[in-house]
């Protein structure tokens, strides 16, 4: 019974981040058009797109300690109450500030999956499986970004752009039905029972989390970067409008989603047969780092399906490693600090993703050229990689890390 309820719980985090990935991946999809309607500019675009990313940073800091301290069974379908509220309020911009409070809010409510999820799996899954659950949930976010340039395109044609931001949005509301009815927390374990919680403080100054946040400071933009920009690539590039973005996105995110399930396979597949936590986790890690090396040739091949399939290795790479570096946060720390630290973590991750994003906009109004953001995509993740090599494991942490303890010793002792 419970192998196959928290299989259950793997298919709701699963749906839940496809609805995230799907209200946030719209502003994208109608990109094109909007700018034409709305008359923003290119550096107004990545403001907009800064403005989401500032609030997700600030709601995943949030969100990481509530959910610490209220329990994923409530704290979750809050969460998600508060992005599909935000997500249809799009609906009523009428210019680039509108868009940029609704992406505010947004940003605010979507910070609360991740920290979420993560803490989930660590409660419900044996640290053999973790790597492997969290690439399936993790999938959804490529399904959401399969979803939204199938169908944002044809509600927008249909009925206006409008109606792609209410009916995305109200998806959310199933999912919490769904929670409410299907989902019972496990039970309660000794090691959440043992010590209480772990003081922040302690937290954002352990090595492991300092190692971890500079690791997403360097790769999560590069995915936001994906998101945000690979419609407008293939519109400017290759001359891709809105009617028929819908098949190279598709691969695109196929090719995520085939990465996502593969990273987490890899490691827990080196785990089962012998290898340490570290050896697998960083191997596998390094196997993705390799996948994405060849996006910095993307922006120049001219022609679609060749840059189709490079983007769809990079995504795939870089899904894999977003398994395997939210997998990291449960083999280091206590289940009681897991969301904290994830918050931590991604809040690290966003500022990132703003000064990239805002880099990237006046950086394209000024030059045309997308090759410099593209050579950078493609040898973040070997920096990353050797950050994490650096802070966060010295041998394998269940026979020589000390991270749990230390890090819950010296929170204590700094309070």
């Amino acid at each position: 019974m419970r192998a196959r309820s928290r299989w259950t719980v793997c298919a709701l985090l699963f749906f839940a981040t496809t609805v995230n990935y799907l209200d946030r991946q719209i502003l994208a999809i109608l990109a094109p058009l909007l700018q034409t309607e709305i008359g923003w500019s290119e550096s107004e675009y990545g403001l907009i797109v800064t403005s989401f990313q500032a609030a997700y940073a600030l709601g995943l800091l949030g969100a990481g300690r509530l959910l610490d301290l209220m329990g994923v069974a409530k704290g979750y379908p809050l969460a998600v109450t508060l992005w599909s509220l935000a997500a249809m309020a799009h609906a009523a911009a009428r210019s680039a500030f509108g868009f940029g409070v609704a992406r505010f809010a947004l940003g605010l409510g979507e910070g609360g999956n991740f920290p979420a999820a993560v803490k989930a799996i660590a409660e419900w899954f044996p640290k053999q499986e973790r790597a492997l659950a969290t690439g399936l949930f993790n999938a959804g976010s490529n399904v959401g970004a399969i979803a939204a340039p199938l169908l944002v395109p044809w509600i927008a044609l249909q009925w206006g752009w409008r109606w792609a931001f209410l009916a995305t949005g109200a998806s959310g509301f199933l999912w919490v039905i769904l929670w409410v009815v299907l989902y019972r927390a496990p039970a309660t374990n000794k090691e959440n029972e043992a010590g209480g919680n772990v003081p922040w403080l302690g937290l954002c100054r352990s090595r492991q989390t300092l190692g971890l946040v500079a690791a997403r400071f360097l790769t999560d933009p590069v995915w936001w970067f994906y998101l945000y920009w690979v419609p407008k690539f293939l519109y400017t590039k290759h001359g891709i409008a809105l009617d028929r973005i819908g098949p190279p996105l598709v691969t695109v995110y196929l090719a995520a989603d085939f990465g996502s399930v593969f990273g987490g396979w890899l490691s827990s597949w080196l785990m089962k047969r012998g290898w340490t936590v570290s050896g697998a986790r960083k191997t596998a890690m390094f196997v993705c780092a390799l996948m994405v090396a060849p996006i910095m040739f993307a922006s120049e091949v001219d022609n679609l399906w060749t840059a189709v399939a490079l983007l769809g290795l990079a995504t795939a790479g870089h899904q894999g490693w977003a398994a395997n570096i939210f997998t990291l946060v449960s083999d280091l720390y206590p289940q009681r600090a897991v969301s904290s630290v994830v918050g931590i973590c991604g809040f690290g991750a966003s500022i990132g993703g703003m000064v990239v994003s805002t880099a990237t906009g006046f950086l394209l109004e000024l030059t045309g050229s997308y090759l410099p953001v593209f050579v950078w995509a493609g040898t973040a993740y070997f920096g990353a990689l050797l950050v994490i090599h650096v802070t966060c494991y010295r041998g394998d942490p269940e026979t020589s890390n000390p991270s749990t303890s230390s890090v819950t010793n010296r929170g204590r002792s700094s309070g």
